[in-house]
């Protein structure tokens, strides 16, 4: 007899029994039913941990680790982040035990204790209790912002959901796990099959943005970086569980392969599919009304620079250089940019920028995100934040010499957060919106503690715009703003996790003038994504293949239970397309939509990422009308629900705020790398030497208000 899942039905059967309930033997019975269950799985899950960690550690160690490898370094979940998604799976794999358990032996039952549950597998207390007090300054860990709600907002917790999540079997599975099973009456089309039809263009010509810089692309992944990880899972304990999902491409646990059609050209050298794990999740929370799987957040949602100093306590520790009172961050002690500092060394080993290029060793770099190395303009990034934290450190300690290394520390990440803040709203977004920046946007009115803070699901899909930006090639220009070297453009694959760029070949200032000087990509309609993240995303070398991005973001959007693309469209409300000729007007493309239609039968279907990047631009803007929505929604939530972000009355003084408004992505620059011409404009597109001035004419950030406050 086939046995239908009805989750309303699910939900009301397991029924969360009453703690003040006199115990009874039945209920002892199921207490220690929950328990023996749990155990099992706690020691399954713990093996399947242990074994990914060793597996990885000794496939990194061979000569030639694999795409697929050098993206699980990448997304390796660590720390309490690890703790948090292991709970995430024993409560999850616990679930389908005891129901699989309650259907096989007793089917009046009377429900499941799922206070009972939670306890067992450890998800009440994730972390110890948080303290909050009157700090000035914010916590690592980003709790304690929301004093109502101190959790609120903080690393390690469930993405929002603006929609409820929708999964083929309204819990876990994604739509297309099942061969066969349509969504709306229609099959779900192969998530490289949709970037092969949708993504893909072979001509590099007029690609580029003529108004924006290569900083804009950059910037965006910097914010990116700031706000959301969600790092994968760990597969079932199984010693070829990996390899099944590698090699074989057999579905199952936290393996959901991204299948080739058989006519792509890939399948000739990579296979049957690409490799691709689920991302990682947490227990849910009372009062459980869904039980649908939630995807973790590993970082805080606030914009602030938590990139630089981790939201995690022990890393934000080993960043600091704490033998020294000047509250400074660590640097590396073997290498240097022309005398100025670079990130230090993660010596981990073994470490995939080492095996990029055997000869040079240069290992990756360690920083407050796990991605930094991830490719050479974050590396970049990253290290011009290291130096201006020390740059502002020393600054203010030489105003207040009173101050102790945590004082200086504090004020310097402090000042550094409103500049992230300050440069994202006011030079980054308003490029991103358009002309509907003030309607999702408006002036700050000041914090709101009822506002939801939190990073939303949609919204790691939405930000995802940004890899349409991306341009073909890298280039690396001299102190005249001319190609740099012999090799002065080098294409975007030959940069993932390429360290040994930066330390042995001409340091930071030829990568940080390309940013400057160079355009990002437009997103257009026929011209989406370049090959080099659509055919060749880390692909490193020439010995390994490399993976699509764009497929990726689909899968991944099916892997997060994503409603479709109609679905968000009414939550912003916006038209619904129903037939081909209202889906063409909405893109304007009569052609595109007819390409999206017979891929998904239905714009209902539409994956998020790809319908809503697919719109024609607004106004003045670089999103369309779905993603302005999202986008818009989401930063004024992330700045008005923070209590400490820069403007609000208390957080710095008039005067401190008078100075920071004055804080430039070309003042960071100036001050922290041997570059003496900027643009005043980084983010807009910029000719040399008619868009750049000399760095005396830029303004300084002026300190002298911070001197002896709070001494």
């Amino acid at each position: 007899m086939r046995v239908l899942l009805c989750v309303p039905c699910l939900l009301a059967s397991l029924t969360v029994l009453q703690a003040a309930a006199p115990a009874t033997s039945a209920q002892a019975t199921r207490t220690a039913a929950i328990s023996d269950v749990v155990g099992q799985v706690k020691d399954q899950v713990n093996k399947a941990f242990l074994d990914s960690r060793t597996r990885l550690k000794t496939a990194m160690s061979s000569e030639a680790p694999t795409t697929r490898l050098l993206l699980e370094y990448l997304k390796h979940a660590k720390g309490r982040t690890r703790t948090a998604i292991r709970h995430g799976q024993v409560w999850e794999e616990s679930l389908k035990r005891l129901k699989q358990k309650a259907t096989s032996t007793n089917v009046t039952d009377p429900g499941l204790d799922l206070t009972a549950l939670s306890w067992e597998v450890g998800c009440g207390v994730p972390a110890p209790a948080v303290v909050c007090d009157n700090s000035p300054y914010r916590t690592i860990t980003g709790d304690c912002n929301n004093l109502r709600t101190p959790a609120l907002g903080a690393a390690n917790r469930a993405l929002a959901r603006w929609l409820p999540a929708e999964y083929e079997d309204g819990l876990s599975l994604p739509f297309g796990w099942t061969p066969g099973k349509t969504r709306n009456g229609f099959r779900i089309p192969l998530a490289r099959e949709v970037s092969n039809q949708i993504a893909s263009y072979l001509n590099e010509e007029g690609v580029l943005d003529q108004n924006t810089s290569l900083l804009f692309m950059q910037w965006g992944q910097i914010v990116d970086h700031d706000l959301d990880f969600a790092p994968d899972t760990e597969l079932g304990s199984s010693e070829y569980s990996k390899e099944q999902c590698d090699k074989y491409c057999i579905q199952g646990d936290n393996c959901f392969p991204i299948m080739l059609p058989s006519n792509d050209p890939k399948v000739r050298t990579q296979g049957k599919c690409m490799p691709f794990f689920r991302a990682g999740f947490v227990c849910p929370t009372p009062p459980y009304q869904t039980l649908a799987r939630e995807q973790i957040n590993a970082l805080t949602s606030f914009l602030d620079a938590s990139l630089v100093y981790s939201p995690e306590l022990n890393l934000a520790s080993r960043l600091r250089n704490l033998s020294s009172p000047l509250g400074l961050m660590a640097v590396n002690q073997e290498v240097w940019d022309h005398g100025l500092a670079y990130l230090p060394f993660d010596n981990k080993k073994p470490s995939p920028c080492v095996f990029i290029n055997t000869t040079a060793h240069v290992p990756c770099f360690l920083a407050g995100d796990s991605r930094a190395s991830e490719h050479t303009l974050l590396a970049t990034s990253h290290t011009l934040f290291l130096r201006e934290h020390n740059r502002l450190a020393r600054e203010l300690k030489g105003l207040n010499p009173q101050w102790d290394g945590e004082k200086l520390y504090q004020e310097a990440r402090k000042i550094l957060g409103a500049f992230v803040q300050i440069i994202t709203f006011r030079d980054y977004l308003p490029i991103v919106l358009g002309v509907e920046m003030q309607r999702w946007i408006p002036p700050y009115r000041g914090y709101n503690s009822s506002v939801d803070p939190r990073i939303s699901n949609v919204f790691t899909f939405a930000f995802r715009f940004g890899h349409l930006e991306i341009p073909a090639t890298i280039s690396r220009l001299d102190e005249n703003y001319q190609p740099w070297g012999p090799e002065p453009e080098l294409p975007l694959h030959t940069l993932f996790f390429n360290s040994w760029r930066m330390v042995k070949d001409g340091g930071i200032d030829p990568l940080v003038r390309g940013l400057l000087a160079k355009k990002s990509k437009l997103m257009k309609q026929n011209k989406m994504m370049t090959g080099e993240l659509r055919n060749k995303l880390f692909q490193p070398t020439h010995r390994i293949h490399g993976f699509d991005l764009a497929a990726i973001n689909i899968q991944r959007g099916r892997d997060h239970g994503m409603p479709g693309y109609n679905s968000w469209r009414g939550f912003c409300d916006l038209s619904q397309p129903q037939t081909l000729a209202e889906l063409g007007a909405v893109l304007k493309n009569k052609m595109l939509a007819k390409k999206l239609l017979d891929l998904y039968g239905t714009p209902s279907n539409i994956d998020i990422w790809i319908g809503g990047s697919a719109e024609p631009l607004v106004e003045r803007g670089r999103v369309g009308s779905l993603l302005a929505c999202l986008l818009g929604k989401q930063f004024q939530q992330v700045r008005d629900g923070d209590r400490f972000w820069w403007e609000n009355p208390g957080v710095f003084t008039e005067k401190q705020r008078d100075s920071l408004r004055k804080m430039s992505f070309s003042r960071l620059v100036c001050d922290n790398t041997h570059i003496t011409k900027v643009p005043l404009n980084p983010f807009q597109a910029n000719s040399y030497p008619q868009d750049f001035v000399d760095c005396s004419t830029i303004d300084k950030l002026d300190l002298s208000p911070w001197a002896s406050v709070g001494s």
